[in-house]
Parts: C-alpha cells; sequence; structure tokens
C-alpha cells in the first residue's frame, strides 16, 4: 500500500494555494489561488503538484492587480444619424 495517499490536482481544478507547481511531465507554472490549474499542450491533462512557494522577489508578480482599470468608452458622433 502506498503511505502518500493524497490526490493531486488535475488540470481544470481550482487552484488552492499560490506557488510554483508542476505536471507529471515537468512542465513549471506559477499559478495562484483562484486560478484553474492549465492542460498540458501536448498531453492534456495532467495531474500538478506544488513544488515551490512563491519566493519574496516572485510575490509582487502572484500578487499583481490584473483587473485593469477601464476607461468607459467614449461616443463618436460622426453626424450620419
Amino acid at each position: 500500500m502506498a503511505e502518500d495517499k493524497r490526490m493531486n490536482p488535475v488540470s481544470s481544478e481550482e487552484v488552492e494555494t499560490d506557488g510554483i507547481y508542476e505536471n507529471e511531465w515537468g512542465r513549471e507554472e506559477t499559478l495562484k489561488r483562484g486560478d484553474e490549474f492549465p492542460y498540458d499542450p501536448a498531453m492534456g491533462q495532467t495531474e500538478w503538484e506544488l513544488v515551490s512557494l512563491p519566493l519574496e522577489s516572485q510575490e509582487e508578480e502572484v500578487y499583481k492587480d490584473t483587473t485593469y482599470k477601464r476607461k468607459p468608452r467614449l461616443h463618436i458622433d460622426r453626424q450620419d444619424k
């Protein structure tokens, strides 16, 4: 019987902990809580394992605001109506 009975997350599941994850094919991704585990471009659905928490130097990149402050669209009067 295996000692480690926990299951690693798979593609399309929600990330619970910020960090650097590696899939079973060796691809590393920096993911933050709430993101979705991506599919591998070549292999499709894959398992992901947390290999490292974000370093202090990486925290700014991980926690930066990704919602862009959009200005309202301006109406352009073309005088054609």
